[in-house]
């Protein structure tokens, strides 16, 4: 059976970060937390501690990927939701390795030696404080405002899917 062939009409979602790293876990939280939500399609979950070159076989023949990653910029407020494509990519926590290629390095590397890049991806960054410290739980203001924060990012991925869905 191929591989590909089973993702071609899939739509993943990836959380990216560590969970044992206080607020880089916030993709991963957000992922188990979506999963057990309804949506009008079929979705595919799914979370990973790196990007780089190692996300590329991971989205090999999706049709969509939306990343849910953390961010941390100079004047961010924490617990604000960013909506990015490649087109317009900021680089957040883990799509984009120190020790490995750019993400989109790696989109473009990938698709020369023949993996099938999704034709669409959308990356939701979350404004975070800490990712340095080892803690499963969250920084207590992103955790005050987690609620609103799954809420905000559920209403997005439901525009996103339906927006895809169309097409």
């Amino acid at each position: 059976m191929d591989r590909c062939k089973d993702r071609e009409n899939q739509i993943l979602i990836m959380g990216i970060g560590n969970e044992h790293l206080t607020d880089d876990g916030i993709g991963p939280k957000l992922v188990g937390d979506l999963q057990r939500k309804s949506y009008p399609i079929p979705l595919k979950f799914q979370t990973a501690f790196l990007g780089g070159l190692e996300i590329v076989e991971m989205i090999d023949g999706y049709k969509k990927v939306i990343f849910i990653d953390a961010i941390r910029t100079k004047d961010g407020i924490p617990g604000s939701i960013y909506h990015f494509s490649p087109s317009d990519f900021k680089e957040t926590l883990h799509l984009s390795n120190l020790h490995d290629a750019s993400f989109l390095l790696a989109l473009q590397l990938g698709k020369k030696i023949g993996v099938k890049i999704p034709e669409d991806i959308d990356i939701i960054a979350i404004e975070i404080i800490e990712d340095l410290y080892f803690s499963t739980s969250l920084t207590r203001e992103l955790e005050d405002k987690y609620p609103q924060i799954l809420e905000d990012v559920d209403k997005l991925l439901t525009e996103l899917i339906a927006c895809k869905s169309e097409t």
